[in-house]
């Protein structure tokens, strides 16, 4: 199926990000373009550095191939037919066929967004790069650790966080008026506000990534509460895991916390800029309770809050816009 380019960035970035959609289309006219097309050629990157079935040195390529593409640093047509074939999702597999396309669409920013565009995907392809290099050779029988906490702020930091970064900059170009907001300071709880998200990613598809041979809770803490990466199969483990985990949980609710300062450091008549930070926030907190209650070690368990309390999230921020105190309470 051929795309427009106008539904690119409405039918086909619907189809592959159903939850982070409902935060693009809330956004103003002024910033929406850029960060959905930064988020469509991000999650192009991220579906081949995902794509297992193809070999590493086969990803590792295609990744710095598209990267180069992006930046401009190479003119060759894009060319993944192979890894479209190896798609379950049809979205995904369209994502990777129309990606000269979505490349395309770059020409389309001033000079001045295209550099922020490229800055952020430069980032986040790096960090997906130094993910699979981290990961290589990683499986069920042999699962690999990250080392250190420093190796996992700045994996979330490369993936997620660098998003804030630009999000603000977008922000502070074309939707607050000068000296409307701290720059400064919103690029701080930016970034933190993004790594948050991710810490959050991180810590509920614990199991699955285990499964997958990788392990992003740092091996040297493992070892302190006396585990291995290993031992984290076993669900009857969990109890011993425990301090670990509700470290990084309270690390990831601190993160939240200074979201939601930048939340309100967006001036109150940027009505959907609000929102569409306030949604992952207070979705991302009740994920939290979930994973606090939790056995976190039970592949059985998909630790998701239901449709309805996510409508119900967004249903209350907007009600509870007009009354500034009420709103500022939605966090708790």
């Amino acid at each position: 199926m051929a795309y427009a380019h106008d539904q690119l960035l409405t039918n086909l970035l619907r189809d592959v990000s159903r939850s982070f959609y409902r935060t693009l289309r809330v956004l103003p006219p002024a910033i929406r373009p850029q960060i959905s097309l930064a988020y469509l050629l991000a999650r192009t990157t991220d579906t081949i550095a995902d794509t297992e079935l193809i070999p590493l040195d086969r990803r590792l390529g295609a990744l710095r191939t598209l990267r180069e593409r992006i930046l401009g640093l190479s003119e060759a047509p894009l060319q993944f037919g192979e890894l479209a074939l190896q798609q379950s999702s049809r979205a995904e597999r369209e994502l990777l066929e129309q990606c000269e396309f979505s490349v395309g669409l770059l020409n389309t920013l001033s000079p001045a967004d295209l550099r922020r565009v490229l800055e952020v995907l430069n980032t986040i392809t790096r960090g997906q790069e130094l993910d699979l290099l981290r990961f290589a050779g990683a499986s069920a029988e042999g699962i690999l650790a990250l080392r250190t906490a420093a190796e996992l702020d700045d994996y979330t930091y490369r993936v997620a966080g660098c998003v804030g970064e630009f999000w603000t900059r977008l922000c502070c170009a074309h939707v607050f008026t000068p000296n409307e907001a701290n720059e400064t300071a919103m690029l701080t709880d930016g970034a933190r506000f993004g790594k948050g998200l991710q810490l959050i990613n991180v810590l509920r598809d614990l199991p699955a990534d285990l499964r997958q041979g990788r392990c992003y809770l740092p091996a040297e803490e493992l070892t302190v509460a006396g585990l291995k990466p290993d031992d984290l199969l076993a669900a009857s483990n969990e109890p011993k895991l425990r301090p670990v985990y509700n470290r990084w949980v309270e690390m990831a609710d601190a993160h939240l916390a200074a979201g939601w300062k930048y939340t309100n450091a967006v001036p109150r008549r940027c009505f959907r800029v609000r929102l569409a930070c306030a949604w992952p926030l207070l979705i991302g907190r009740k994920t939290l309770q979930l994973l606090r209650t939790q056995n976190v070690l039970d592949p059985r368990r998909r630790l998701k809050i239901s449709r309805w309390a996510v409508r119900a999230i967004i249903g209350r921020s907007v009600l509870y816009y007009p009354w500034a105190g009420a709103w500022e309470r939605l966090f708790g």
